[in-house]
């Protein structure tokens, strides 16, 4: 577990591996965003895209499960905010995601002692280190001295 004081300013990772099906596209789509070119290969064949596509929603669900999954984790109390989500490659069936992480500022809570604030950019990439999504996220991070959120 990673507490605030071991997050350094400028530290970059890269971690995750997760592989998009088909299938799981179009369970998505159909609950979240039904859009043709998430839905129907015939459709989105005659998209823009040329060919089924995973939702950008979609794509920020499979970024947050890395995340939760990564192997060193941060010990976060919540997410507070993500900003400048910017879309820029489809992600398609088969496609294998990882994320690469860059700490880009932590500042002490005002209020409680035991919080404190990490921005990071994140991009996630697939299997041919095309990024497909950047954003950044700033975590509310329990700091090493109260552990009373710790499970």
């Amino acid at each position: 577990m990673r507490y605030f004081e071991d997050v350094v300013v400028g530290s970059t990772d890269s971690f995750g591996s997760y592989t998009v099906t088909k299938d799981e596209i179009m369970e998505f789509a159909e609950k979240y965003d039904p859009q043709p070119f998430h839905l129907d290969e015939a459709a989105a064949a005659d998209s823009m895209f040329g060919e089924l596509v995973a939702s950008g929603w979609h794509t920020m669900a499979m970024c947050m499960r890395m995340i939760a999954d990564r192997p060193d984790p941060l010990a976060a109390l919540a997410g507070v905010g993500a900003d400048n989500i910017r879309w820029r490659n489809p992600v398609t069936p088969g496609d294998t995601l990882s994320l690469r992480t860059e700490v880009l500022s932590k500042r002490a809570s005002e209020g409680r002692d035991d919080w404190g604030f990490v921005t990071s950019a994140i991009e996630c990439l697939n299997g041919d280190d095309e990024v497909v999504v950047s954003f950044e996220t700033t975590a509310l991070v329990q700091r090493r001295e109260d552990n009373q959120y710790q499970q």
